[in-house]
C-alpha cells in the first residue's frame, strides 16, 4: 500500500537528496523529515506546498497512488 510517506521518501530520494539535506531545504529537522517518511506524522499543509516547490513536484506527484 501506497502512503504519504513512502511517496515523500521515494521523490527525496529520485532526487538524489538526503533526509538531512531535504529538512535543511525545508527548513526543518531530520527527525521531522523521518516522521513524515514512516508515517508517524503527516506533514502541514504548509509543508505540504513547501515541498511541492523544494522537490519540483506537482500535488498529483506526490499523492499518486493514494
Amino acid at each position: 500500500m501506497t502512503t504519504l510517506g513512502k511517496n515523500i521518501k521515494a521523490l527525496r530520494t529520485q532526487r538524489g537528496m538526503s533526509q538531512g539535506e531535504l529538512a535543511r531545504e525545508m527548513d526543518t529537522t531530520q527527525q521531522r523529515v523521518s516522521e513524515w517518511e514512516t508515517d508517524r506524522i503527516e506533514p502541514s499543509f504548509y509543508n505540504i506546498v513547501k515541498l511541492l516547490k523544494v522537490l519540483d513536484i506537482t500535488f498529483e506527484d506526490l499523492t499518486d497512488g493514494l
